[in-house]
Formats: structure tokens, sequence, C-alpha cells
């Protein structure tokens, strides 16, 4: 077990692309913690998904020992240092990750790109991280690249968080410049981990996952006493139960077992449960068994449960994968317990009205039970939850009604020259201007209030393109307000297609009618027989679009002859066609659920 006063629990915090996976590269390889042969870019990003996309989704912890340059060795009296290291998400969607990371550490390095400066999520967590009363460490990255400004950034980062200025480090992640100085800070500047080590055992669930062997793992910070292996039990205050772990250990970053963990550590501990819905993020692990089923243990005050914003229902291709969809939602949601779901049926089938913290959450859980579930899944459009408890266009009790919709708050941080087209496109969005503030002398941050059901459309699409990618976005859920909305379906062929009915504003019901059908149109393949599209609004028909037959030529096969003979065959051709229509049912591709948005 490693003496308290050598630990040093720290998160990587960024605004995503800012360079903090490279960072994290650097560390590992300055440390040892990786050798040379097996090193690769974004090693902590072990998810083929996070790989492609060049995007943090999970966080990540790794234990790096760091042996102190020989000056600091003589100050503190130890020659090796352990850093416990969180890799966090960069994303605004996975931002309930970050908080789970910073509320198991006593540090956190801020890393903010030298050319992009200061935006969206840099603000985000940082605020986060001194409400926690965490010691940050800012780091101006990617002072090597040709239009870096580094010195301009640095003063911008003393102007809005009141940084001292010799307080801020200067590095190039991808040239190794500054890694030796960030080291040696986390040891000066991070403050060892509190907490009483000769007390009873209170360990903070931050994260789990499942092993087929072990059962759920549990990821832990020691916040008082130790955990030595074998052990006769541990508990789960939350959860009330009790288990024997078969295992406890480090992350380096693989799980390695070890005889126990002590105060302020951070690791594993593998339960053996199989049930793993028992193990949930926020609980706390303690020693010695309940009397009358209470726990003497004070509980640690855990996480705030993440609140769903977006939904979108996934529905199997086969209806006997059913089972297997169910599952593998249940295992994701143990490393993911910001998503939620729960059954639905529906003309597609049997499914799931699963909620996410944004869309793109949303896709990126789709591509998950895809890839490593081996599933094919059908997903419906995003929507949001109108109150009271409305979620999809099926629960309106009636086709036209007054409800409250979710409002977020939203800031935008844009180069100046981009302003004008960014506060049209939030107008346009319903949006009400909040503030607008220069946060350097070329970056401008507006605060607008949006209903949460203009942003997860296409918002973030539009105003980068009218950014040039340069603008970024961050918001938070404030409050409910009332609007007139109406339940538009969607027809086709005559068959109405519960999963294509939405909920829009009755002022703009005719428009988004004719929208709608004009983009399904553009995606539903012909069919033998002309396909009417339809928008309705109770017995209303708004909008029409016909897809027209595919028509065979059934004539092509007789070279000349009577007319009567090719008149016999259309006329054939035309029965079969009036069945069909009649029979027929329209196969639906993806791509008509989200041609509704």
């Amino acid at each position: 077990m490693t003496s308290q006063n050598r630990i040093r629990n720290v998160a990587l915090i960024a605004h995503i692309n800012h360079g903090k996976s490279t960072l994290a590269d650097r560390l590992l390889e300055k440390t040892g913690t990786i050798p040379p042969l097996k090193m690769r870019a974004q090693f902590l990003d072990n998810m083929e998904l996070e790989r492609e996309r060049g995007v943090t989704i999970k966080l990540k912890a790794v234990r790096l020992k760091y042996e102190l340059p020989k000056d600091l060795q003589k100050i503190f009296n130890f020659k090796f240092s352990i850093f416990n290291l969180i890799d966090t998400p960069g994303h605004v969607d996975f931002s309930y990750e970050v908080s789970r990371s910073l509320v198991a550490c006593e540090g956190a390095i801020l890393i903010v790109d030298a050319v992009a400066g200061i935006q969206a999520q840099t603000v985000a967590h940082t605020q986060k991280a001194l409400d926690l009363g965490l010691k940050i460490i800012p780091i101006v990255n990617k002072i090597d690249i040709e239009a870096a400004e580094p010195e301009k950034v640095a003063d911008d980062l003393v102007k809005n968080f009141g940084f001292a200025r010799d307080e801020i480090l200067f590095a190039s992640a991808k040239k190794g410049e500054g890694i030796d100085e960030i080291l040696q800070n986390i040891v000066e500047r991070v403050p060892p981990p509190s907490g009483d080590p000769f007390g009873s055992l209170r360990a903070l669930v931050f994260d789990s996952s499942y092993n087929e062997h072990k059962g759920a793992v549990a990821f832990v910070r020691i916040v008082d006493g130790n955990i030595s292996f074998p052990t006769s039990n541990l508990q789960l205050l939350n959860s009330k139960v009790e288990c024997e772990p078969v295992e406890v250990g480090y992350f380096t970053p693989e799980m390695e077992p070890v005889e126990g963990l002590s105060t302020g550590e951070v690791g594993y501990v593998a339960t053996g449960l199989k049930d793993i819905s028992l193990v949930k993020v926020g609980d706390t692990v303690t020693t010695g068994k309940m009397e009358n089923g209470k726990q003497k243990t004070e509980p640690l005050p855990g996480y705030k449960e993440p609140k769903p914003v977006v939904f979108v229902s996934f529905y199997s291709l086969d209806n006997k994968d059913f089972p297997e969809l169910e599952s593998a939602l249940k295992k994701l949601r143990l490393t993911d317990p910001a998503v939620s779901f729960e059954r639905e049926s529906s003309s597609l089938g049997q499914g799931f009205r699963c909620g996410f913290l944004g869309v793109f959450h949303a896709e990126i859980v789709k591509e998950r039970l895809e890839r490593d579930y081996n599933l094919e899944i059908f997903a419906t459009a995003p929507s949001v939850e109108y109150q009271p408890f409305i979620h999809r266009a099926s629960d309106l009790p009636r086709p036209s009604m007054e409800v409250l919709e979710p409002w977020v708050r939203a800031q935008i941080f844009t180069p100046k020259k981009f302003l004008g087209s960014i506060i049209q496109l939030c107008q346009d969005k319903r949006g009400v201007s909040v503030s607008t503030d220069y946060v350097s002398e070329n970056q401008v941050k507006l605060t607008y209030e949006v209903p949460l059901s203009e942003l997860i459309v296409d918002f973030y699409d539009q105003l980068k393109s009218l950014s040039s990618g340069f603008a970024s976005l961050d918001y938070e859920l404030i409050e409910h307000r009332p609007v007139e909305v109406c339940r538009l379906d969607i027809l086709v062929a005559g068959e109405r297609v519960e999963p294509l009915a939405q909920i829009v504003l009755k002022e703009k019901a005719a428009a988004v009618g004719r929208q709608v059908v004009k983009r399904l149109k553009k995606v539903i393949p012909r069919q033998q027989f002309a396909v009417a599209l339809q928008a309705v609004i109770g017995g209303k028909i708004l909008a029409r679009e016909t897809i027209p037959a595919l028509r065979k030529d059934v004539t092509a096969k007789l070279y000349g002859g009577d007319v009567t003979r090719k008149r016999k065959l259309l006329e054939k051709q035309k029965k079969g066609k009036k069945r069909l229509k009649k029979f027929g049912r329209v196969p639906l591709p993806q791509e008509a659920f989200f041609a509704i948005k």
C-alpha cells in the first residue's frame, strides 16, 4: 500500500480537440508506464469507436509512478510519487463523466489550445473543478503551431478565471515540450488526498464495468480506511447488498491485482456479483456486516443522478433479438449510468424508449450496441420530453394542446467575425438573448435561452457551418415553459406510422408537414404501386406527396401483333398493382425516421 502523502489524484480536462489525449500519451511515456514498443497514439482511448472519431467517450483511470528530480526529493522526502490520472471526455454530451472524475480527485490539469483559446467546455469544466475546490493547473497546449498565440491565451485565462500569470504552463504535447514541468507541478501544487487511514472503509464508486469471470467491477476512490485482499465481505450501502470480492487492484492501465488499496488511492474491486444493476455509480463501498438491515458507516454524498434530455427509441431489426437488446442495454448502463431505458411497443414491434444527455450521446450508444454486442438496431428520430411527462407524439391526449417544453441556457463561443450570422441562427431557433461578452479581443461569448427541441435538430451542425468550425457550444437545462403544440401524424400508403409522428408548434405545423413529406419522398424506395405520403393533424390533411409506382414494362416481350394483346397484359398488371396497394406494406428505411427532423 502507498503512503498517503505520496499520492496525487488529478483529472485531465479540456474542450474537445485541445490535445488532452495526446498530453496523456506523453505523461504515460515520460513516467515509463507504457513501454515504448507498446505505445500508440491515443493510448487510453481503447475503444475502436473513440480512435475512429478522435473523441474520448469514456473516462479512463491509470496509475503512474513518477520519479522526482533530486531537488524535489529533498523537499518532499520521498523518491517516487504515485499519480492516479483520470482522462475525461471533452464533448458536452459526456459532461457527466467529467463530474464523476473530478469528485475522485484533488487536482485538475486544464488544457487549452493555443490557437482556439477558451471554448465552451473550457468554461464548463473549469467551473465544475472550482466549485469542488480542486487545485487547477492551467496549461496552454499546441505552442508549436505557427498560428498559436500562447501569451494571448494565457492572458485570457487570467482575465476569465483569475489564475495568477505564473501559474500557467506552456506545452506542446505533440512534440513533448513542457512535460517535465507539468509532472513537477503536479507534485508541488496538487495536495495529497485527505481522509482517515485508520477509520472505517469508505470508497466511492465513480465508474464500473462488467467482466464475465469477475462479475461487476467497481472503480473506486478510497476516501477513508483501506481494503485488504482477501477480505471476508464488502457492502454497497445504497444497494444494500454484500459481496465477497474476487479481486482488488490498480489500473496500469490494464487491471493489475494487488493485495490492497489504501486511503486516497484509486483502483478497482471485482465484486463477483452477476447482477450488474447492484453496482451503481455514486454508491459507497464499506466493510462489516449490516445489523437489522442497517450499516453504521455513513455513506458518501455520491453523485446527482443525470437527467436525460433527449429520447430515442431502439428496436431490433429482428424481433427475436429483443432479449439480447435488453441484456446489452443493461450491461452498457453499468458503464454509462446516464443512459435510461424502458420498454415500449409500437407498429415497429417491441423496443425500448431510451434517454440520453444529447444527440451525440445517443449516436455513440447506438454504435456501441451494434459493435460491442453484434446487434442490428433501428433508431427513431430524437425528441425531447414535454410536461406533463410526454416523451413522444402518441402521449399527447389531444391533437392540439398547451404543454410545457424544456428550455436550455446555451453558451456559444465564436470568433467576432461570425457574430452576426450566429445571432441570426439563435433568433431563427426561437432563442432569447441573455448576454454578449467579449472573452478576448476576437472571441465572443453569447448566452441565449433556447428551446431544447430547436437545439437537438441541426443547431450544432449549422453553428459549425456558419463559423467554419470555430464556434463551440455548451448548454444546461433551466426550466419548462408553456407552448401550444399539436401532434403531426404521417400516413404512408394510408397507414399511420406511429414512430414517424412528432410534436410540432401549432403555427408551424403546415410548413413542417410539407417539409417532412418532401423529405420522405426522397428516402422511401419506390414500390410496384404508387405510395401516398400525407401529413395529418387529427382528420385534417396538411400536405401530400406521391411516390410514383416503379413500373415494369410487361409489354417488352411483344414484337408487334394485335394491340389488344398489349392491353390485356397492361390490364392484368393494373389489377396486380391494386392488390399490392391494398394489402402491401411499404418498407421504411432507417433514413426515413431521421428525415422527419
